[in-house]
């Protein structure tokens, strides 16, 4: 008879070991993987990147703050992530588990920076929540979200930190966003 096992994930292999692992985005061209991890006993999240079969692993933020949603730029020769390490050096504090999961709206901002962490470069000074950054298909704009205005919104700017513009008016969250291939719209969450 048949066999009726799943045919797309027959050769699922995993790639971390060791604390938390999360949000992993390929490059461009597959062949690497951005990821935030609390590996080698850290308390706070920090970015890494490694090939996307799991080797040429390394850590490309700075090792202070916490760290979140890197996503690849300019190809794979540029990251894009949010980290918390302007406003305090040290992780700031975990949240309380005990009525589930639960996302602290640290003060982020985003940073870009060379794919090996150097020549980093602060895109926002806005010392609240701006994280979730994606580019578009062109490679000329993020997509983020932010709560600079007093609400968690969306905005665009260039990838240079240029002409930021708000996209969403609408209490409540917005975020998650991510461009449709032809960079004419976005996908995103919200809660309204």
């Amino acid at each position: 008879a048949p066999s009726l096992a799943e045919a797309h994930f027959r050769t699922i292999r995993q790639l971390t070991y060791g604390g938390e692992n999360a949000e992993a985005y390929f490059s461009p061209d597959g062949d690497w993987l951005i990821f935030q991890s609390t590996r080698d006993g850290r308390t706070c999240d920090q970015q890494y990147v490694m090939r996307s079969d799991g080797s040429g692993l390394r850590r490309v933020s700075d090792g202070t703050g916490k760290t979140t949603c890197g996503y690849f730029i300019d190809g794979d020769r540029r990251i894009v992530y949010a980290s918390t390490h302007a406003a305090d050096t040290a992780c700031p504090p975990r949240p309380d588990p005990s009525r589930g999961y639960v996302w602290r709206l640290d003060p982020f901002d985003l940073y870009t920076a060379d794919s090996d962490g150097g020549n980093r470069r602060r895109l926002t000074s806005y010392g609240t929540y701006t994280a979730e950054g994606t580019l578009s298909p062109d490679g000329r704009t993020l997509v983020f979200t932010s709560l600079k205005d007093g609400d968690l919104e969306l905005y665009v700017m260039n990838v240079d930190g240029s002409n930021v513009r708000q996209l969403t008016h609408t209490p409540g969250y917005d975020g998650g966003a991510f461009f449709s291939r032809d960079g004419r719209q976005i996908v995103y969450r919200a809660h309204h």
